[in-house]
């Protein structure tokens, strides 16, 4: 899914105002981000046309902590362009192996004779 440009037009106001030279605009970087969020894919998957992957990924990364995409995606819901439902679950199944000493374990001590 990629937004036209009458759909950004939409919700332009709600970027922040761009510093200095940007090498890809913010319907760029954008389009990039919704590709993730579809395909579910690496950073490091994504397309060429949307620019490089670490610059899209560090201005999302910068949006996010600032608000930017909560206000772009409701904005995007309310206006019927994307319905995304933002779930997640984070599962985590380390083992982590620990030296019987680190346990509480008693410590073999040498054998006196």
């Amino acid at each position: 899914m990629e937004l036209t440009e009458e759909q950004y037009k939409i919700i332009e106001p709600l970027f922040p105002k761009p510093r200095g030279t940007k090498k890809y605009d913010n319907r760029q970087a954008l389009n990039g981000i919704l590709y993730i969020a579809e395909q579910g894919c690496k950073w490091r998957a994504l397309p060429e046309r949307f620019g490089r992957w670490h610059t899209i990924y560090m201005r999302a990364n910068r949006w996010a902590k600032s608000g930017v995409l909560d206000r772009v995606f409701a904005a995007l819901q309310e206006n019927d362009i994307v319905n995304i439902q933002v779930d997640f679950i984070c599962l985590d199944s380390t083992a982590v192996k620990v030296h019987p000493d680190g346990t509480g374990a008693l410590k073999k001590t040498a054998h006196k004779r």
